[in-house]
């Protein structure tokens, strides 16, 4: 949550900096990438949430704690290359890619300990 509350000030900060009012989302280039970024990390939150969350009970609370915060960090760090540049969002979104199918990997194969071993 405090991620997204970043985030988001990130675009307050951006729209008083070019001047641009809500509901507005285009104008300078450099808030239009804040405001992308921004919008795509709230757009993958929930699909993060739920795969850590079952993860974290049918699998194993430390590697999937591991795991969630590595994606946190890939985040952060998505957002702060996409910021700048459109490129410097490439590698931060593949390591968050890679580690969302990580999560779920873990999530199923938790699912399937948890339901067809008991």
């Amino acid at each position: 949550v405090l991620f997204l509350a970043y985030f988001a000030m990130q675009v307050i900060y951006a729209r008083r900096k070019y001047k641009i009012s809500p509901p507005e989302t285009t104008g300078h280039p450099e808030f239009e990438r804040t405001f992308r970024a921004q919008a795509n990390c709230s757009e993958y939150f929930p699909i993060f949430i739920s795969l850590l969350w079952v993860a974290g009970i049918f699998f194993h609370q430390g590697v999937t704690a591991a795991c969630g915060l590595l994606y946190l960090y890939t985040r952060l760090k998505y957002f702060q290359g996409y910021a700048v540049t459109a490129q410097g969002r490439l590698g931060p979104l593949y390591a968050s890619a890679w580690l969302l199918w990580l999560l779920l990997g873990l999530a199923l194969a938790g699912l399937l300990a948890h339901f067809l071993w008991p």
